[in-house]
């Protein structure tokens, strides 16, 4: 039986339907449809969350029997005191409770049937307080992309862009459709029109259900009241359920909502329409005085922290508490609440799944976009690579095939592969803008960590070349290494590894820790890391064997440095230095060209007891693809493990 309702039946810009069905239970005969489309209410009822208290390891009730009843079309402001739970009853609400360790008790109910959280997340999103988009984008290539994600390939390219310029129209963001988002370099969207974006770009979903997490944060007044109105017209518009924590509107931004859930310590102070506000503080004696902000009144009213040291009970905030829990109003709504409820539990019938290479592509072509638009992402290092190549290269300008030339020659190979290695800290802080707005996308459920790990794998192949091709070109032929060209494309191939696995362990770090801080402080560790076990710095036979055993074998930095000196040393010979006394030779290093005064460019690879066959050359090869798949692979499970 299909549950309907015409006053739902208009459709928001680029939405289409999508059901949410009861599981079928063996010998029940429940199978009743849910459409998209007709989310006629939203209630929950005795949602409490229980936490142990840090200081004293007792338990801690942070949200205490909390009920609410909200019909479509309507918009809800959720408002206390910081600390008073608004946040944690939105993330309950919305089930995004994984980094909430605690006890959650309490039921949510669509349409009077109680559900999971599939079901929430599929008819639902959630825009948080942080503006998590890719700054370097458009307006409109933003809300595009997001419906690309979203869409899975359901509608054509024409039919998708309508639907993305009705949304930018119904927010009122014409003028500014084809202006960046903006980043630290680029000044593009103001704050207002930033939020109203997050908005826009997370109804292209097709929404019934808004959580927002403090959308006017940030915001001047004017600001604030010009997001919420525009939010209010596409509720109204779309039959849609709103719910927004916030912070102290202004007395315009706050008569903007339908119904206030005021909240203090955890406790239900006040659940009804704003319009009934005034008469309700009346009736328990504390009326909003006039030419006051009511919202202002009412957070100092509830307000624990500032007042209950100085005032009598009667004037605290368990007073407003207790009031509210003996009140009419109270208990009609929990008997609302409570008679919307069954035991059938609702779970969503999935559309078809989500391709995982087309999801990837998309995900590609916006990281295509931002790598070329971004100076931050490539085009500083680029800019740093060039500046080190021409330092390079006129610093060890020319060298000579003197043996004298010898140590700085290997100098500069280990400069060179170290400090290229080294130098990809700064894709830090690109990465954790993709990561953040990985994670937005993530929970709103539009892709997993898998096509996430495959864009920013492939994005970076033919820059991390162009980069290593760049460098080798100007420090190459300055510093006259071995002149020819298989050597030097062998050159090429070996830095260009060594990016690939650099750029690896900065995604590795950074998915692990997505702070920009710390994720380049151990970086910047590891890497030294690297240098030190390398097998330069400290030689092979020295080297303590916990370092080499542990960690020798699994540096990159080694393995590249080997490589290189291979690449050098393999086919060159060296001149001697001639004994004035005597007239013979004086070599640095033994070899049977000594007579000749030469030395054969392998008994250096002896001295540090390297092989130069072709299969073992070949074998480093193997082993930094290894590495490099290895830290793309971790990354991916380090993802996949997250909760979200």
């Amino acid at each position: 039986m299909t549950t309907s309702n015409p006053d739902l039946s208009t459709k928001a810009p680029g939405y289409s339907n999508m059901n949410v069905v009861n599981d079928v239970e063996k010998g029940s005969d429940l199978g009743r449809e849910l459409t998209n489309s007709a989310l006629a209410s939203f209630t929950w009822s005795d949602v409490a969350v229980t936490v142990e208290d840090r200081k004293t390891k007792k338990p801690l009730q942070i949200l205490d029997s909390c009920h609410g009843n909200i019909q479509a079309g309507n918009v809800v402001a959720l408002m206390g005191p910081s600390g008073s739970g608004k946040t944690t009853l939105l993330n309950v609400l919305a089930h995004r409770t994984s980094a909430l360790k605690g006890k959650i008790q309490g039921n949510i109910m669509m349409n009077g049937q109680v559900v999971d959280g599939s079901a929430v997340r599929m008819v639902s999103t959630y825009v948080e307080q942080e503006d998590a988009m890719i700054g370097i984008l458009t307006l409109r290539e933003t809300i595009d992309f997001a419906a690309r994600l979203s869409m899975n390939g359901e509608i054509s390219k024409k039919e998708r862009a309508s639907r993305v310029q009705e949304l930018i129209d119904a927010f009122g963001l014409q003028r500014q459709a084809n202006t960046i988002v903006g980043t630290p370099l680029r000044k593009g969207l103001s704050g207002g029109q930033k939020r109203r974006l997050s908005v826009a770009s997370q109804l292209v979903t097709s929404p019934r259900l808004i959580f927002l997490d403090e959308p006017t944060s940030g915001l001047d007044s004017a600001a604030s009241f010009e997001c919420m109105k525009f939010i209010r017209q596409v509720a109204k518009q779309h039959n849609l359920i709103v719910i927004a924590s916030i912070h102290q509107p202004s007395t315009t931004t706050f008569q903007l909502f339908d119904q206030l859930l005021l909240l203090s310590e955890g406790k239900t102070c006040y659940c009804g329409a704003v319009s009934d506000v005034q008469p309700y503080f009346e009736r328990i004696g504390r009326p909003i005085p006039i030419h006051i902000n009511p919202a202002e009144y009412l957070l100092d009213l509830v307000n624990s922290d500032f007042r209950q040291r100085e005032e009598s009970a009667e004037n605290s905030s368990g007073y407003v508490q207790q009031a509210w829990m003996s009140s009419q109003d109270h208990k009609t709504l929990v008997s609302s609440t409570a008679s919307a409820g069954g035991t059938a539990s609702l779970s969503v019938k999935l559309p078809a799944r989500k391709n995982t290479l087309a999801i990837s592509w998309v995900l590609l072509h916006r990281n295509s976009i931002k790598s070329y638009r971004d100076f931050i992402a490539y085009g500083t290092r680029v800019f740093m690579y060039f500046g080190l190549a021409i330092m390079m290269g006129t610093v060890w300008l020319r060298l000579s095939y003197h043996q004298s030339s010898i140590q700085p020659f290997i100098n500069a190979i280990f400069f060179g592969g170290a400090f290229m290695s080294f130098m990809a800290v700064a894709y830090v802080p690109s990465i954790i803008e993709d990561l953040h707005n990985f994670n937005k996308e993530r929970a709103n459920g539009l892709y997993g960590p898998l096509p996430f790990v495959i864009a920013n794998t492939l994005i970076s192949i033919p820059w991390l070349f162009l980069i290593a091709l760049m460098f080798s070109i100007i420090t190459y032929w300055l510093g006259h290494f071995n002149p020819t060209a298989g050597s030097f494309w062998m050159w090429v191939l070996w830095l260009f590894l060594d990016l690939l696995a650099a750029e690896g362990l900065v995604v590795l770090v950074s998915s692990a820790v997505p702070i920009f801080v710390v994720a380049l402080a151990v970086t910047a560790f590891v890497n030294g890391l690297w240098m030190s076990v390398g097998g330069f710095l400290v030689p092979m036979g020295t080297l303590n064997p916990f370092w080499k055993y542990v960690f020798h074998y699994i540096d990159y930095q080694a393995y590249v440095f080997q490589g290189m000196m291979v690449n050098q040393f393999r086919s060159t010979t060296w001149d001697c230095a001639r004994e004035s006394a005597s007239g013979g030779y004086q070599c640095m290093y033994p070899s049977d060209l000594q007579s000749q005064g030469k030395i054969r460019g392998t008994a250096v690879l002896q001295a540090y007891k390297y092989s130069w066959s072709d299969s073992k050359v070949g074998e480093w090869i193997g082993i930094m693809f290894a590495i490099i798949l290895a830290y793309r692979i971790l990354g991916y499970l380090i993802l996949m493990l997250r909760k979200h």
